[in-house]
């Protein structure tokens, strides 16, 4: 199968020829107002609506689902704010994108992670309704599959998932990031580009796609050689709605026998290969004594967009962890506001405080949001 670059999916919209007449206009303005109460709200574009997805659960870590909107508080940047628009969302459509590390790192879980990946888009993706998307990144971002219902495209992509090549002949070090002479040619192996990734597929997929929306990364959480910077990465999945979800994947062998990823010489940096249509690598370089805590990283990536971290460990297997996903999505709160007595409401970050009034819930959402100018 062929690998799509990134910057080949976007297709222009066409437009629907024809008009209608001004008595079968006010039919469907009648329609559409019965119709209002029953479908999720939609808003004008010259009205400032602040959208969040909520998850709750007690003290036990179970999820609560039989909330109402005066049972939440809300502040933006610490002003009390009213919210205006409450649903459930457990049948609205849902876009997902799935983001595998396919680095050197983690070729002894790759099989692992893509035997449980097809499990999760059979049971979770309904047929017309919700789709998904398949990215790969290694020294490379790469589409594998555009968005698609269709869970027998996603389960071909998902066989493609391979970790890179090495050539025997070349003398590349599997652990190099380099992309020096005689580095240009081959895959060396070195190289995450985790947060071009998550970039990527905020910022150019799921950006423009409308209703609820969650990015799944399964990856050892460190990053080496991406363009963008962790905070950038977090942003572009906060100003496109996008909700991320982190999956832990750290081979312990790996990490013993090579100070955690994949050999000797992991402290030089590296270049990608550009497979989305722009992000190579940002030679940013780490001394290989002060590697990255990717644990902490993808913690921060989830917590900070209203997601959750998940680690696989023998008491959690990647069936459970996929279980607690699905259940999560199909059991979220859509809440909207208008920001009110704000001096910031137009530009900028803005931080929210969603709070249950019952003492013992816990509330799961993200923590701010980008105005647009």
């Amino acid at each position: 199968m062929q690998t799509l670059p990134l910057k080949m999916t976007r297709k222009p919209g066409s437009a629907v020829p024809g008009f209608l007449s001004p008595l079968l206009v006010v039919a469907v303005l009648l329609a559409g107002q019965s119709l209002r109460s029953q479908q999720a709200p939609t808003f004008s574009s010259e009205v400032k609506v602040v959208n969040m997805l909520a998850t709750v659960r007690d003290k036990h870590g179970k999820i609560v689902s039989n909330l109402t909107k005066d049972d939440f508080t809300l502040e933006e940047d610490g002003r009390p704010q009213t919210i205006r628009y409450f649903s459930q969302v457990t049948d609205l459509p849902l876009t997902l994108g799935l983001l595998v590390d396919t680095s050197f790192s983690q070729r002894r879980v790759l099989d692992q992670e893509r035997a449980a990946s097809k499990n999760f888009l059979v049971q979770v993706l309904r047929e017309n309704k919700d789709k998904a998307f398949l990215i790969h990144f290694d020294r490379e971002v790469e589409l594998l599959q555009d968005f698609t219902s269709s869970g027998q495209k996603l389960e071909s992509a998902l066989d493609l998932l391979q970790t890179p090549q090495f050539s025997q002949d070349s003398g590349s070090d599997p652990s190099d990031t380099s992309t020096g002479p005689g580095h240009g040619s081959h895959h060396s192996g070195g190289g995450t580009l985790l947060y071009d990734a998550v970039y990527l597929a905020a910022n150019e997929l799921m950006k423009k796609q409308p209703g609820r929306k969650a990015v799944i990364v399964l990856s050892d959480g460190v990053d080496r050689g991406s363009k963008e910077t962790l905070e950038s990465a977090i942003e572009s999945a906060q100003r496109a709605d996008t909700v991320v979800y982190s999956i832990l994947f750290k081979d312990d062998q790996d990490h013993e026998n090579h100070g955690g990823l994949g050999g000797p010489g992991m402290g030089r940096g590296g270049m990608g290969g550009g497979g989305m249509g722009r992000r190579g690598g940002g030679g940013q370089r780490y001394p290989q004594e002060a590697r990255p805590d990717g644990k902490k990283i993808l913690e921060r990536i989830s917590r900070e967009t209203g997601g959750r971290f998940f680690e696989v460990t023998k008491k959690q297997t990647t069936e459970q962890i996929y279980t607690s996903i699905q259940e999560e999505l199909r059991s979220q709160y859509s809440l909207g506001y208008t920001p009110e007595k704000t001096d910031a409401g137009a530009a900028g970050y803005h931080k929210i405080l969603l709070k249950a009034k019952q003492k013992d819930l816990v509330v799961q959402t993200r923590e701010g949001y980008y105005a647009e100018p």
